[in-house]
């Protein structure tokens, strides 16, 4: 390229290229460009993925050591009130500028104060515009449900959601024709079991599925039923009072998985015909570990076989790369002991 006299050699860039190296960065940082000329001025705006991180926005700096504590604490909190209300206003100039232009990646890391209303017309209005990536990592003290609109997306490619303390995940009908991967952390969902299941069942083509910091052991009965799934890693939790009563696995075309969780009363189902590499971390729930104590006290040592995860050990038995952490190797043998499952040479 020739551009003669011409220093800026980035800006003589086409504005496609230059786009596409500012979708690399976070939002805030990608509109930090237009001061830098005119040509820059509004080139943001076109940027298909938009990363707002309202921590990025609330910097408070460091303390001032002549401030008393409870003067510092009142700063902090008028302080924390004016960058949440500039956050806000800055994600809504941002959608406002780019108005319906196609967008690829939206997503949304919110741990302060932030108006619930602004966050659920953000998420309607990128919905609207077809957005395929959709990542909402959320801690607020927010009591209703996620907007039943993301479950009903023709868009949705991926789709992560993490929000520790709410809101929910209500889910009534679900259609995500297009979604390949389902991210879930620390959700909790309104009718337990049932709610992952229809979720589950509404993903026709999934191909990813992760699970982290779900507590099975409330729900009855819980299935991952899906023909298509490649991946799936789920980690639950285990330091729990209770285990899981039945976990089912039908996904014969899984070839990745790891698994952490406390051992279930019983595995209904377990379909692994086409895995490739299992990760399996399987532990005693508070529960078992004091069942188990009480049985090694009075002497029984069949007694000491609390929980039976013999179908699930039995179901990778083909694997070809295997990983087991210790507490596992624990199951195994006490699985051994009782059993006598394995020959082992």
């Amino acid at each position: 390229m020739d551009f003669g006299r011409s220093r800026d050699v980035i800006s003589g860039l086409p504005d496609s290229l230059l786009c596409h190296i500012l979708s690399f960065l976070n939002t805030k940082e990608a509109a930090s460009t237009s001061v830098l000329a005119k040509k820059w001025r509004y080139l943001f705006a076109s940027v298909p993925n938009l990363d707002f991180d309202d921590s990025v926005h609330l910097s408070l700096g460091k303390r001032n050591p002549a401030v008393s504590g409870e003067d510092y604490l009142k700063m902090i909190n008028e302080r924390s009130d004016q960058l949440s209300t500039s956050f806000m206003d800055f994600v809504d100039q941002v959608l406002r500028l780019q108005d319906n232009s196609p967008l690829h990646k939206f997503s949304l890391k919110i741990r302060d104060c932030v108006d619930i209303v602004r966050i659920i017309c953000w998420i309607l209005k990128v919905l609207e515009r077809g957005v395929s990536d959709l990542e909402l990592d959320m801690h607020l003290k927010w009591k209703s449900s996620l907007p039943s609109k993301i479950f009903l997306s023709e868009t949705l490619v991926r789709l992560k959601l993490s929000v520790e303390r709410g809101p929910f995940i209500d889910v009534e009908d679900v259609h995500l024709p297009k979604l390949k991967t389902l991210h879930i952390v620390s959700v909790k969902f309104e009718k337990h079991g049932i709610g992952l299941n229809k979720l589950l069942s509404g993903c026709h083509i999934l191909e990813e599925l992760n699970l982290e910091y779900i507590s099975w052991c409330l729900w009855d009965f819980v299935s991952v039923s899906l023909t298509t799934l490649k991946r799936l890693t789920f980690c639950g939790e285990v330091m729990q009072d209770e285990n899981p009563i039945s976990v089912s696995f039908n996904t014969p075309n899984l070839v990745y998985l790891m698994f952490t969780d406390a051992i279930a009363d019983e595995y209904s189902t377990v379909n692994f015909d086409s895995l490739v590499e299992a990760h399996i971390n399987l532990q005693m729930s508070e529960d078992q570990v004091e069942q188990t104590r009480f049985s090694d006290s009075e002497g029984n040592m069949e007694g000491c076989m609390v929980a039976n995860a013999t179908e699930l050990i039995m179901g990778i038995c083909n694997v070809k790369i295997l990983y087991l952490s210790v507490y596992t190797l624990e199951v195994c043998i006490s699985l051994l002991s009782s059993c006598n499952l394995f020959n082992i040479a």
